[in-house]
């Protein structure tokens, strides 16, 4: 029921006529009790006369008035923020799938618990957003092209594999490279759709041909923020080789990186944690927030109340209002 952001605000105009009809019945009440009074004696008034109804005879012209008045909103068009759901927008999930991720700090291993949550992630977006995937360990691979189709995103989400080192540039180079040339399909007169990159990594940057920080100052340029994953903890340690090796997550590279693009940090420390920031983000990248028409409320309020209005003035009164 907003009362804000009218777009006809003129039709308020119409308050005055309906104060106008108000104001013309309470007279008219007057001038008819006046008139009875003038032309019988009391005494033969109480014999004559029907008896007077109560108060709740006035109800049926009131709630008419309320009825005018909710009609009346409804015509000058008010407006709410609205979540409505997004179209065209481009979204890149790049996955690191360097051999840290075995780690089994967060259970079943860092990999499985990021394999179903961004599978949740994929299912729950808005059907509208084209959603494409990338993974990368020492190289990056475009999996799937930006497309509506989830079940392809998902299918690749469960055949990610591990292998050595971390080029992070490279696959925000990468996603880049995707986000542009399925711009350059789509494009229409408004330009290229929206777009985004969803990064999730444990580690810092080890190996690649573009450094990460840089290629996020490419990202700011193409109006391509970056939200950053930093998956993992602190304790995070896995075999390689034989060789036990220690695996923290580096917050600090994912949170330059974010700066740097235009986007926003994220922490996940376990897989629920991570689902929630999943979660958050579908809900950033799936929606917005539109002033939308806010009318309908109103014109529901305003014909039933003049429906009751018009039952009422039947009940007590055998006639309309």
């Amino acid at each position: 029921m907003s009362l804000s952001g009218f777009t006809a605000p003129w039709w308020f105009l119409l308050l005055v006529g309906v104060a106008a009809l108000a104001a013309f019945y309470v007279v008219l009440q007057r001038v008819l009790r006046k008139r009875t009074l003038r032309f019988a004696n009391l005494p033969m008034l109480e014999k004559v006369a029907p008896k007077r109804q109560g108060w709740y005879r006035h109800v049926p012209v009131a709630l008419l008035m309320v009825a005018f008045i909710a009609l009346t909103v409804a015509l000058a068009g008010p407006t709410a923020e609205q979540k409505v759901p997004r179209n065209r927008a481009t979204v890149m999930l790049v996955i690191d799938t360097s051999l840290s991720m075995k780690a089994t700090d967060v259970q079943p291993s860092r990999l499985e618990a990021a394999q179903v949550a961004a599978k949740s992630f994929a299912d729950g977006l808005t059907p509208g957003i084209n959603l494409g995937l990338i993974s990368f360990a020492g190289s990056a691979t475009v999996l799937v092209a930006p497309t509506t189709d989830r079940a392809a995103v998902t299918q690749s989400i469960d055949g990610l594999k591990l292998a050595q080192s971390t080029a992070t540039g490279d696959a925000i180079v990468a996603a880049l490279a995707a986000i542009d040339s399925f711009g350059k399909v789509v494009g229409g007169a408004d330009g290229p759709p929206p777009a985004r990159v969803v990064l999730m990594t444990d580690g810092k940057e080890t190996v690649g041909t573009r450094d990460a920080f840089d290629a996020a100052e490419d990202a700011k340029k193409a109006g391509v923020p970056i939200s950053t994953i930093s998956f993992g903890t602190e304790e995070g340690v896995v075999e390689i080789e034989g060789r036990r090796q220690e695996v923290p997550v580096d917050d600090d590279s994912m949170k330059e990186i974010a700066k740097l693009s235009g986007g926003e940090f994220f922490k996940a420390a376990s897989a629920e944690e991570l689902r929630r920031v999943y979660d958050t983000l579908g809900e950033q990248i799936g929606y917005e927030k539109k002033q939308a028409d806010a009318s309908r409320p109103w014109v529901t309020l305003g014909t039933v109340l003049g429906m009751i209005a018009v039952a009422g003035a039947l009940l007590f009164g055998q006639r309309l209002p």
